[in-house]
């Protein structure tokens, strides 16, 4: 399943006890109206609460044969009114693994300068008051390119075994917006630690605010201290925009 959510009224993917919203919850009983359950499904990336997605992938095993079209519009019948739509079904090897099968997430956090509140945005994008130094941004963004130690730029509540990663990009657009600008960060890599994309972009607003030099990041990076890092974004700009496999299953559409 190809999946596109607004991440606002949920407590993030993963289904929890206690009867909270979650994405997963949602989506697994929509499933459980469609043939007999438990269903359990599995994604490419557990999004925390108020993360959005327009590119999620998840996959389950159903007993019926059935039309992926058809299947796919059920599912949007009984998600209603939730903010949550399945965009497209196909079918997988047993091989196919949402999570484990993936070699690549793409990330999009969408950063919004300007005096006045968001409206048509709000809780799609962080908001600041200032515009922010561009290209400060993007110096400081070169020294997490490649593979690092990034304990400075992930949760204490990381439960990934290694917090190496390799980071395969890290670019920052300046596009106009109604009595401000926005600047749009795109972050790719394999796979990615608990809250380093908010890390990262809350850092990267500090250099763009004139708060740190850009080499601070660097400095930041190597002290693999999290209390170097700097503030945690907010989750409101935050998007998962895509999820690469060695074969695309959405290719044909």
């Amino acid at each position: 399943m190809l999946i596109d959510y607004d991440g606002g009224p949920f407590n993030g993917w993963q289904r929890q006890a206690g009867g909270q919203l979650t994405v997963q919850g949602a989506i697994e009983a929509a499933l459980a109206r469609l043939e007999p359950g438990p269903h359990t499904i599995a994604a490419a990336g557990r999004t925390d609460s108020g993360v959005h997605a327009t590119g999620q992938v998840a996959h389950c095993d159903l007993t019926r044969d059935w039309d992926t079209f058809r299947l796919a519009a059920a599912l949007n019948a009984h998600l209603r009114p939730h903010p949550v739509s399945v965009l497209a079904v196909v079918r997988v090897g047993e091989d196919f693994h949402a999570r484990f099968s993936a070699n690549e997430r793409r990330y999009l956090f969408r950063l919004v300068a300007r005096r006045a509140p968001a409206t048509h945005d709000l809780g799609k994008v962080w908001r600041v008051h200032s515009p922010l130094d561009l290209e400060a941004m993007r110096a400081g963004a070169a020294h997490l390119i490649g593979k690092h130690d990034f304990t400075t730029f992930r949760s204490t509540h990381c439960q990934a075994a290694s917090p190496v990663k390799g980071l395969d990009e890290v670019s920052i657009v300046e596009l106009p917006y109604p009595a401000g600008v926005e600047y749009r960060f795109t972050l790719r890599a394999r796979s990615f630690l608990h809250n380093q994309v908010r890390s990262i972009v809350g850092t990267l607003e500090r250099v763009g605010a004139g708060a740190w030099h850009p080499d601070q990041v660097k400095v930041a990076l190597e002290a693999a201290d999290r209390t170097a890092c700097g503030p945690v974004s907010p989750p409101d700009g935050l998007y998962m925009t895509g999820v690469g496999y060695p074969v695309d299953p959405f290719a044909d559409l």
